[in-house]
């Protein structure tokens, strides 16, 4: 039996993550900031799930409820990093709250989540992260600048982390999902207010994705939260892990063009070095 730590368990994969691990007989620290749509898990596994209020742009609060699950259950196995939420428009179109608050969200409260945990996990001889991302951690879309900017920064600092600690036996793994059918796309997304000018550009794109009526999104919540508790048991994490064809097919064709744009830059890169010294 494994004790993890999820934060954002009231919807979407958290939700799926933690109720799959619950029916399984774990035990699970999971984070809301309304426990009214986990009221269902809370009475069915009173021995087993502890639910919590959590900001995760509080990073103070973050520490002290580290703190406190190390203490409460002595050891935690697991800590997935889940809470986030999709920002959608233009980028002149976002206020300099919703940028900042997105930012505090998804980016700086997983960074401060992890680093909470990692002195823990030393002390315990080793844990496992899981950075919840997306592929649109590697593959970016118009009108989704900010989200692609707080996905592509937790993705760099997961890769240096994960070289940082695999000699502490903690390992990292960054899951990286297509479109799912959560609420992230069909009811939690955030869309800035919109400028007329943008209206048939690219950066409206997002409209038509985010309307049910256009057809739903491929990903099924369910089995990814299996393949991500699968996950836990592989002896080296994988570092990254993507879940959906479509994502797959996506980020693939968007390294391999990007591998060849850098590969037509040889004498470009070359041309700034000092001379070889003979």
């Amino acid at each position: 039996m494994k004790t993890w730590f999820i934060t954002g368990v009231s919807s979407g994969f958290g939700y799926e993550l933690a109720k799959q691990l619950l029916e399984k007989g774990e035990h699970v620290i999971g984070t809301v900031r309304n426990k009214t749509k986990v009221g269902k898990l809370i009475a069915e596994y009173p021995e087993t799930f502890t639910c919590k209020s959590l900001d995760v742009t509080d990073v103070p609060a973050i520490q002290k409820l580290v703190e406190y699950s190390f203490q409460k259950f002595g050891r935690i196995d697991v800590v997935i990093s889940n809470a986030g939420y999709g920002l959608f428009g233009a980028a002149e179109e976002l206020s300099d709250a919703e940028v900042s608050h997105i930012i505090a969200t998804n980016l700086t409260g997983s960074i401060q989540l992890i680093r909470s945990f990692l002195p823990y996990f030393r002390a315990q001889g080793g844990g496992r992260i899981i950075q919840i991302s997306s592929y649109g951690g590697q593959v970016a879309f118009p009108g989704n600048s900010m989200y692609h900017a707080t996905k592509f920064g937790i993705e760099g600092f997961c890769e240096a982390v994960a070289q940082e600690v695999a000699s502490f036996n903690i390992g990292v793994t960054i899951v990286e999902p297509g479109g799912a059918r959560t609420e992230f796309r069909y009811g939690s997304a955030k869309i800035a207010h919109l400028m007329p000018v943008y209206d048939n550009n690219p950066a409206h794109a997002f409209l038509r994705m985010l309307d049910a009526a256009n057809g739903l999104a491929p990903g099924d919540p369910a089995l990814m939260a299996e393949r991500i508790i699968e996950s836990v048991e592989k002896t080296h994490a994988p570092l990254r892990m993507v879940l959906g064809s479509q994502a797959l097919t996506n980020t693939i064709s968007t390294l391999k063009a990007r591998v060849a744009d850098y590969e037509t830059q040889t004498e470009l890169a070359a041309s700034t070095d000092f001379p070889v010294e003979e």
